[in-house]
């Protein structure tokens, strides 16, 4: 018996060639404007589960409450002898909200931790971007988003009471001061938020821990000033009330504003206390942003 031979199987040749990238190469500005739309994006949840972005767009529902409601307040009094209320002002709506706060301390662990616990720090810094690159990015997203959240319920606000109002022209004349003060006052928190709140997640690759810290350094320097600052009769004006790091933004806030440190403020009538504020906003600044420095310089070498 014989076997017919088998025939051998037949092959498939595929043409794939690689060709060159021939676009524009965009270089280090734009792997760090990539970094920071990329952390952006995930701190909107963008992208990403629907409960990933129940925290961003609530916290932005929360903090147009009150200009929804100074709104609403100036419309059904608007002719009337309570036109003149003030459900909030324009000075007071910066920092009204803990709600940044807790928006900063969720999500900067968020955006920086998994990077390290996931050892892809290395990847990301194979293109041409340092270690600081890398920092600045991280911070311009959280103070993107922080600056935004605040300033756009400022402008429902404004535009709001402009609308209800006698005549929309006067009320934008007299208020042109705050184009000005309300964005610069909203940047002042919102980089000091940022840089503190990046700080802290750069300590540890562990969200939680990050986000304790970031708290845990608010509320311990809020109690300690307010312990050391508090007479016998309650609570007193002194320069330790520098120490209560959540409200020192709000002294330059009211510098902005009023040209000085507004009342029932714990270093209100202190001399120097306005550029005592400045130096001490500067100095958080500038430790956190050696923070910064020092864990991210390691990787460049």
């Amino acid at each position: 018996m014989t076997v017919a031979p088998t025939a051998a199987p037949g092959g498939q040749v595929y043409d794939r060639g690689y060709r060159p990238y021939e676009g524009k190469r965009g270089g280090r500005g734009a792997v760090v404007r990539a970094l920071w739309i990329a952390s952006m994006r995930r701190a909107l949840g963008l992208r990403r589960a629907w409960r990933q972005k129940l925290l961003p767009w609530g916290l932005l529902v929360v903090v147009s409450i009150p200009a929804i409601v100074a709104v609403g307040i100036a419309y059904v009094t608007r002719n009337t002898p309570g036109r003149d209320f003030r459900f909030i002002s324009y000075q007071e709506y910066v920092g009204v909200s803990t709600a940044l706060l807790l928006f900063v301390a969720i999500t900067a662990p968020d955006i920086m931790c998994p990077d390290r616990r996931q050892r892809v720090l290395p990847l990301i810094l194979s293109r041409p971007l340092t270690g600081l690159d890398y920092a600045f990015a991280k911070v311009a997203s959280i103070f993107t988003i922080v600056f935004a959240f605040g300033f756009l319920p400022q402008v429902l606000l404004f535009v709001g009471r402009m609308l209800v109002s006698d005549s929309a022209l006067t009320y934008f004349n007299g208020h042109l001061d705050v184009l000005w003060k309300v964005p610069l006052s909203v940047a002042v928190l919102a980089l000091f938020y940022a840089v503190l709140g990046t700080a802290c997640a750069s300590v540890t690759n562990r969200r939680v821990v990050a986000a304790v810290t970031f708290l845990g350094i608010l509320l311990v320097s809020s109690v300690l000033s307010h312990a050391v600052t508090e007479g016998p009769n309650g609570a007193s004006h002194s320069l330790l009330g520098l120490l209560d790091l959540p409200v020192l933004p709000l002294y330059l806030r009211d510098l902005i504003f009023e040209g000085h440190v507004g009342r029932d403020m714990l270093i209100t009538g202190e001399a120097g206390a306005g550029p005592l504020a400045i130096i001490s906003y500067l100095a958080v600044i500038a430790a956190g942003a050696g923070v910064l420095f020092y864990r991210y310089r390691w990787i460049e070498r």
